[in-house]
């Protein structure tokens, strides 16, 4: 049986997928270069667990410098987590770590991954960013991607080269278009996580925007069985794939939640809307039902409890 590879294996989603392809019995490599867009010590938490597995060997290395011909040897299936995440860091002086991490890197796997004979599946980590302001809500893939952002400029463009890769030299990529995952080890500079942190410290949460704007919330463990599906689907080869959680819901409707959830008040602090950031996401995720079986199981009351008892065992560190 072959390796599985996951890039930005210490990260949110990354750490998830390493511990469900090691309870499958895999023979898993990691790879993450810990970069400080975040306190790499959380990375280092989220992968803790994996480290004890005699299945998991872990590379620290940035993937621009790693031999991907020698990695993919035996390797069975890629997925390709590893990215530099945010909408509003995207803009400015940082924008070449964009181009590095998201472009450049995913272009180095595939130019690889051309070679690789036991390679079955290049599973790719897109986002729902590619869309932009969609016009039609929920969005099907079909959908003209119109990013509003550079981040979402960077991570179509990537998913691109994907479908090039595929088409004129066989790789058997596909991607998931994911739409705002949370739940336990969720990043810090994303909506949830900031807002569950204020909550313990009773702090003010900042909105940016009319607190109207809509999302389509997917839970951790959904996204992991969405992974696990498209790395075995034969169909899923060549597609993007919408991954969301079966709801539209508005952030103030959120907020409610979460106070409901942490039996707290939530004091909200208004402030003008972040350029880059969409008004309204909500995925037609009839195509990843249809051809990987995809079905979200987890619902946003479910999952932020998840999250918030998550928070309070790491506040409480």
């Amino acid at each position: 049986m072959g390796k599985y590879i996951v890039t930005g294996a210490a990260g949110f989603i990354g750490s998830h997928l390493v511990e469900a392809l090691l309870a499958q019995g895999k023979t898993v490599i990691g790879i993450d270069e810990f970069n400080d867009y975040y306190n790499p010590q959380l990375k280092r938490s989220n992968i803790a667990s994996a480290l004890e597995n005699s299945q998991f060997q872990l590379i620290e290395e940035n993937i621009l410098n790693l031999d991907w011909e020698h990695l993919l040897t035996d390797t069975e299936v890629v997925f390709h987590q590893a990215a530099q995440a945010g909408v509003r860091a995207s803009w400015g002086q940082t924008f070449h770590f964009y181009t590095e991490r998201n472009l450049n890197a995913t272009q180095v796997m595939l130019e690889a991954a051309k070679e690789a004979t036991t390679l079955t599946r290049f599973v790719y980590a897109s986002s729902s960013s590619v869309y932009g302001n969609a016009e039609c809500l929920p969005t099907p893939e079909s959908t003209c991607p119109q990013p509003v952002s550079p981040y979402g400029i960077t991570k179509l463009a990537a998913e691109l080269l994907c479908w090039q890769y595929h088409q004129c030299f066989g790789v058997p990529a596909t991607a998931l278009r994911y739409f705002t995952v949370y739940g336990p080890r969720q990043r810090p500079d994303m909506a949830f996580h900031k807002f569950l942190k204020a909550i313990t410290k009773d702090e003010a949460i900042s909105i940016y925007g009319d607190g109207l704007q809509t999302r389509d919330f997917t839970f951790i463990s959904d996204a992991i069985a969405a992974n696990l599906a498209a790395a075995e689907a034969p169909e899923a080869i060549g597609k993007p794939f919408n991954i969301g959680g079966g709801s539209r819901v508005s952030l103030s409707d959120v907020i409610d939640k979460m106070e409901a959830i942490t039996g707290k008040t939530i004091t909200r602090n208004y402030f003008s809307k972040a350029t880059g950031d969409a008004r309204d996401t909500s995925a037609d995720i009839s195509q990843a039902q249809k051809l990987l079986g995809y079905s979200p199981k987890v619902d946003l009351a479910t999952g932020l409890s998840q999250e918030w008892e998550w928070m309070q065992k790491l506040m409480a560190i």
